[in-house]
């Protein structure tokens, strides 16, 4: 039997690629951008793996990483950026 990986997600939850946002994903909310971050970090995705799948630039990419590191998931939140600058 082969295990499939995975890793904890944001809420401290397994995450597998099937638990992932969907390829086509338009709508980044908070959680799902916290998924992808960790889905790198964990080794499920790489980090151009995770920009081609969702279309993201590596910057962009790297600026979630950054808010999480530097402000916790409610970092992520677009409405939130000015008052962390």
């Amino acid at each position: 039997m082969i295990r499939e990986n995975v890793v904890i997600g944001p809420e401290g939850t397994p995450l597998t690629l099937a638990d992932l946002p969907k390829p086509d994903t338009v709508r980044w909310v908070i959680r799902r951008k916290a998924e992808v971050v960790a889905a790198v970090r964990g080794g499920l995705l790489t980090l151009d793996g995770a920009c081609d799948r969702y279309g993201l630039s590596a910057e962009e990419f790297l600026s979630w990483q950054r808010s999480i590191e530097a402000h916790g998931i409610s970092g992520l939140r677009t409405t939130r950026i000015q008052n962390y600058r």
